[in-house]
């Protein structure tokens, strides 16, 4: 029978030595020290209940509804038997707060309920009369479930939040993964529709100039002039890329990558969502690298896209100024603005790190008399570094 039987958890052997301790050192203690003259000796079937009313305690964790019954109905028979009133029934309620705390309410409000009905019951049948301490009792019993119950409570609830706080860390988890695929995604578009379209354009016009080198050496100069400009594109945009930690707010493209150029498209789209936009260039238009037209571009999507969703605004006015080194754009709406400094959102900190790959910078935030400014500076270059590097650093990626 005891192969049976799994191994009692410390727990279940600890409390069990303590009630079986409590019990027996009770009923010796009134049997000794103030016996009472119609109690019956506990020896040796009083003890024989104590510890048929304790050892099931053992297995509480594994058996609790056959351990609960068990120790409940050998402390209800021990106690009309007339052996001395010790602290058997301790056990009985130590099973019955067990069975309601870990989920078996029905059987643990059945057998208090019950053993108490039983007991006052005999005592009227036999004697025709219940105890005054009766109602007490009930009380007591009445406490001790619903002490249980709120405990059970408590314990879902926590149960609860901790499944709640592992979601919500997958959920995260799975957004970043759903995020770096969309990344990856991105960037070999980019190396597709731009990186790869400027090798396939610097190896033709290599081919022609080598062609023509001796027969006719100013369209091979042209050659090389264009294989000049096209592979700055390229280490421009390569440096981009690889600097790329991540995308804010963008799908991933499905056409060639847009650039100032388009900035047009991107004004008669927004007033389509019902906001006036003032398009205005200023200077002489410029070739720009293909990082720093994306990172344009970009920007005053960005920012018109904030004047959309947030601002309130009626108009918006795009400015863009070439000037000699750098590229100024400016995008203000007349809407509400902010209260005190702008919060840096994933759409601002977008721009600024666009902006950071090819060495500009960004600027945003509420205007005094309403309203909302952003304002970037972009180099003309790309972000390329001067030519007097060393040859150690021209060398590293």
């Amino acid at each position: 029978m005891a192969a049976l039987l799994p191994r009692p958890t410390r727990a279940d052997a600890g409390l069990t030595a303590i009630l079986l301790l409590l019990a027996v050192g009770s009923t010796c203690a009134i049997t000794v020290f103030g016996p009472v003259a119609t109690d019956r000796d506990p020896w040796p079937w009083g003890y024989a209940l104590i510890l048929v009313a304790t050892v099931p305690v053992l297995w509480c964790t594994a058996f609790p509804r056959a351990s609960a019954v068990v120790v409940v109905v050998a402390a209800s028979v021990y106690y009309p038997l007339a052996f001395p009133d010790g602290m058997v029934m301790l056990n009985a309620a130590v099973m019955l707060y067990t069975l309601v705390r870990h989920g078996h309410r029905v059987l643990g409000w059945s057998l208090g309920i019950g053993q108490f009905a039983a007991l006052n019951l005999y005592e009227f049948a036999f004697f025709g009369t219940v105890r005054p301490e009766a109602l007490g009792i009930i009380a007591w019993v009445l406490v001790l479930l619903c002490s249980a119950e709120i405990l059970r409570w408590r314990g879902e609830y926590q149960k609860a939040e901790r499944e709640r706080a592992a979601e919500a860390g997958r959920t995260r988890e799975e957004e970043l993964l759903r995020r770096a695929s969309d990344e990856r995604l991105r960037l070999a578009r980019d190396v597709h529709d731009t990186v790869a379209h400027n090798i396939s354009l610097i190896h033709v016009q290599a081919g022609t100039a080598l062609y023509l080198m001796e027969s006719e050496p100013e369209r091979a100069a042209q050659a090389l002039s264009t294989i000049k400009r096209t592979s700055k594109d390229t280490l421009s945009e390569l440096r981009g890329i690889l600097g790329v930690l991540r995308a804010v707010d963008e799908a991933a493209p499905r056409s060639p990558v847009p650039g100032v150029e388009r900035l047009s498209e991107l004004v008669e789209g927004t007033r389509g969502a019902g906001v006036e936009v003032t398009l205005e260039t200023a200077g002489t238009p410029q070739h720009l690298p293909v990082s720093t037209g994306t990172a344009a571009y970009r920007t005053v999507q960005e920012a018109l896209t904030n004047v959309v969703r947030h601002s309130g605004a009626a108009h918006a006015r795009v400015r863009i100024a070439y000037g000699a080194s750098a590229l100024d754009i400016e995008v203000t709406d007349d809407g509400h603005g902010t209260v005190g400094p702008a919060a840096h959102g994933n759409g601002i900190t977008g721009m600024a790190e666009r902006a950071a790959m090819v060495g500009g910078s960004v600027d945003a935030g509420p205007l005094d008399g309403g309203g909302f400014r952003v304002r970037a500076r972009l180099p003309l270059d790309g972000g390329e570094r001067p030519a007097a590097v060393s040859a150690d650093e021209s060398r590293s990626p």
